[in-house]
């Protein structure tokens, strides 16, 4: 058992895309983020912690960091890989604000790393990821979909802030960065009735598929409607742009989200959780 770390993400990718896509469900989220370090380096300029670990030439685990945010685990077929994951990230004095994966793998991480740094940790938040093909007819609230754009940036930001304080508080984004990205691609939408009322980004790649995120109705607008017309339509746009489907995380902490998202047309795929350590 041997571990590889790569300091380009091309590289990185060509030798990890294969065991990636083996499970894309369960990988889509590494997989968005290699494709961004790729095509789109700005949403990431630190130097991101790319690893692999093969036994007996074959890859049997994944790990991606790209600072300030956490670990991102895929699939491992051997918990013995996390030993050396483990170790090269102390070796190279990563730091760990946080690490999300499939339940075992990131329990079984969290405990080698306690071990290894006597880093305290806590379950932050357990999501479950889900994957749509096609949308469900809904009934539409009032209102329609446009692009957001540079006019809206004030809204954006104040929206966004308000959206990582609700759903994200330990999180290091930055929401001007990351409106700014949206914007510049063209992947922020609002639902516009008399006024706007909700937002959604909503990204992808041909391969990878798309990636519904950032969804945020203010207190004052909820409970309308607003959200599920504004993500079955960024859905359905995605779809229509030739991706083959559409992945979302939810909380399970929200069980009004999760029937939102029932009701368009996503189905659960597994469940994901989110550690955070302390001392970080």
């Amino acid at each position: 058992m041997k571990i590889y770390q790569f300091e380009t993400a091309d590289l990185f990718y060509h030798q990890a895309q294969a065991y990636l896509f083996s499970d894309a469900a369960r990988h889509h989220l590494l997989l968005r983020i290699c494709n961004t370090l790729i095509e789109h380096p700005e949403r990431y300029p630190l130097q991101p912690y790319l690893s692999i670990v093969e036994s007996q030439n074959s890859i049997i685990g994944v790990a991606i960091q790209t600072p300030p945010y956490g670990l991102v685990l895929s699939k491992i077929k051997d918990l013995q890989a996390l030993e050396l994951m483990t170790k090269n990230l102390s070796q190279n004095q990563i730091k760990l604000p946080t690490v999300g994966g499939l339940p075992i793998e990131a329990k079984a991480f969290v405990e080698k790393w306690h071990t290894l740094t006597q880093q305290s940790y806590h379950l932050e938040m357990q999501l479950r990821i889900h994957c749509l093909n096609q949308v469900q007819s809904i009934i539409q609230s009032n209102g329609k979909l446009r692009l957001a754009t540079i006019k809206d940036k004030p809204l954006l930001l104040e929206w966004c802030q308000a959206f990582i304080e609700e759903a994200t508080p330990n999180s290091p984004e930055n929401s001007e960065h990351l409106v700014d990205f949206h914007l510049n691609q063209n992947s922020i939408y609002i639902w516009q009735d008399s006024t706007p009322v909700s937002i959604v980004c909503g990204s992808g790649n041909i391969t990878v598929g798309g990636n519904i995120s950032l969804v945020y109705t203010p207190p004052q607008y909820r409970q309308k409607g607003y959200a599920s017309s504004c993500v079955a339509a960024v859905t359905q746009h995605l779809l229509d742009r030739g991706y083959p489907n559409c992945y979302l995380f939810t909380n399970l902490a929200n069980p009004t989200s999760n029937h939102i998202y029932h009701q368009i047309g996503y189905q659960p795929i597994c469940d994901w959780h989110h550690y955070q350590f302390q001392n970080y």
